[in-house]
């Protein structure tokens, strides 16, 4: 596994970055025991950033990584975390709280979870619009000021906040969704990004498993699955992006590949500052996503996935419409 860093001033990460949300929430139940080996499994083929939430399981992500860490060196693991997120004892949102005072609380529940005295990286889930970012930041920067922190993140902010947050302290990494099909990053939030050396950490790269080459439109989904509400899988949306689907297969399987290996592949070619998040929940999930990083696409290669995934061919936008609206990044 090679390395790549998270900005100009990030720390040095794996090429490829294990996101941990699924193994808690979000995509059905998920085995306890299996997760735990998942996330050692991956720590064993080299990935050294591990991506999480407070909100992910309302804390029993943090738990969970706590526990598969038990036995390793936390100074060789980076431990990317979210905060912010609200949420109600039936696992409803009830939306972001990122006050200075609120971030502080936040911090320090995730830090005895976690069983650790330092987070490598910590940013909020989505901006609080109650909450200048300056303001967000500011406690952030006293953070790490303080050894509590040592980068600061941003998740799904557009130019305009970027700018705002960078300057009151410099910013490691935005973590965004970008995929074949989710594209929007590129006219301006990258280029913004590249301009005040910001890396970027993709998740979302198989589009919640729609880009995996194993979803199916008789797939069932619980009613706590995102993919339940979430529009790219929802009645015509579903049958016209698998059938997108069956044409990157084509061209994976010309290069021996599965759809999973060249979805990642993809955003990995897209530069040496941006690190792919897969979200395995299993060891044979991650031992195909992983296998990525030994597939090596040409210029005619990534043409070509792109031509088949151009964005006039993708159905449904990446959240339902109440979720869209958190979404600083799409204003």
């Amino acid at each position: 596994m090679e390395s790549r860093r998270l900005g100009t001033n990030g720390p040095q990460v794996s090429e490829l970055g294990l996101g941990c949300l699924g193994m808690s929430d979000n995509y059905g139940p998920a085995d306890e025991v299996e997760s735990v080996a998942t996330i050692r499994a991956a720590l064993d083929c080299g990935v050294t950033l591990l991506d999480t939430g407070d909100v992910y399981g309302m804390g029993h992500n943090e738990l969970l990584i706590h526990e598969a860490l038990r036995d390793r060196r936390r100074e060789d693991v980076r431990i990317s975390v979210k905060f912010g997120g609200l949420r109600r004892p039936d696992g409803h949102w009830s939306g972001f709280d990122c006050r200075p005072e609120a971030a502080w609380n936040f911090l320090s529940y995730t830090l005895k979870r976690l069983r650790t005295d330092y987070v490598d990286v910590y940013r909020p889930a989505r901006v609080d619009p109650n909450v200048p970012i300056e303001e967000t930041v500011g406690a952030l920067s006293e953070m790490v000021q303080a050894g509590y922190v040592r980068h600061i993140g941003l998740s799904e902010v557009g130019v305009e906040t970027l700018r705002r947050a960078h300057a009151v302290h410099p910013v490691a990494d935005l973590q965004i969704e970008y995929s074949l099909i989710s594209r929007g990053i590129e006219e301006a939030i990258l280029p913004a990004c590249r301009e005040l050396g910001v890396g970027i950490t993709a998740y979302g790269v198989l589009s919640r498993g729609l880009l995996s080459g194993h979803w199916t439109q008789q797939r069932k989904t619980t009613e706590r699955d995102f993919r339940s509400h979430a529009p790219r899988f929802q009645g015509e949306n579903l049958q016209r992006n698998l059938a997108l689907v069956e044409k990157l297969r084509t061209l994976a399987e010309e290069h021996g590949a599965t759809v999973t290996q060249v979805a990642i592949a993809w955003v990995a070619a897209q530069g040496q500052d941006i690190v792919p998040v897969v979200g395995a929940r299993t060891r044979d999930q991650l031992a195909e996503s992983l296998a990525a990083a030994d597939l090596k696409l040409g210029a005619d290669d990534l043409a070509a996935l792109e031509r088949v995934a151009a964005p006039e061919a993708v159905s449904g936008t990446r959240y339902a419409e109440w979720q869209m609206a958190y979404l600083d990044s799409e204003r």
